[in-house]
């Protein structure tokens, strides 16, 4: 039986932006697999839609400043990917915390991507005091996500097997 996980988005000051409950999938020296399901339709304003019965595959990354989010329509279909700047997450005692640095990346079933939220990113590096070494590896990441993206390298691969 899978074990119920607790997700937790953080801001900088370690308060709590999102918390949602999953499964643990998969575990490889890389990255942790999870899936989670929507369990009230959710709206949007750059996303759309998110039905009820959504299957989020949930990639987090153990040494990568980004996690990448996999949804599915509740028939199955890929709907698109969804990928979140932020620091490394820490997986203890059930629960993954991470800190969310606000930029996204929202990649369709195409493969064409939109970076989002960039004027929130700078909102809150004011806010927040962002260090010089922080924005250097915001910056690398979405680099390195739009990389993957381009190359259609893993998660991007076409691969859709949990």
């Amino acid at each position: 039986m899978r074990e119920n996980i607790t997700i937790n988005s953080r801001k900088l000051d370690n308060s709590i932006r999102r918390s949602w409950q999953c499964e643990l999938v998969e575990e490889t020296f890389a990255y942790w697999l999870f899936a989670g399901n929507f369990a009230s339709e959710i709206r949007h304003s750059e996303l759309g839609v998110i039905r009820r019965g959504t299957i989020s595959y949930e990639y987090y990354f153990k040494d990568k400043w980004f996690n990448i989010f996999r949804f599915h329509e509740p028939e199955g279909d890929l709907k698109f990917y969804y990928c979140n700047i932020n620091m490394p997450p820490i997986f203890k005692n059930n629960v993954v915390d991470y800190v969310d640095l606000d930029i996204d990346i929202l990649v369709q079933n195409d493969f064409s991507f939109k970076i989002l939220d960039e004027d929130e990113f700078k909102f809150n590096s004011q806010k927040f005091a962002y260090s010089k070494e922080l924005k250097l590896n915001v910056n690398k990441s979405i680099k390195d996500l739009t990389d993957l993206i381009e190359r259609r390298q893993f998660p991007f691969d076409g691969n859709l097997q949990q």
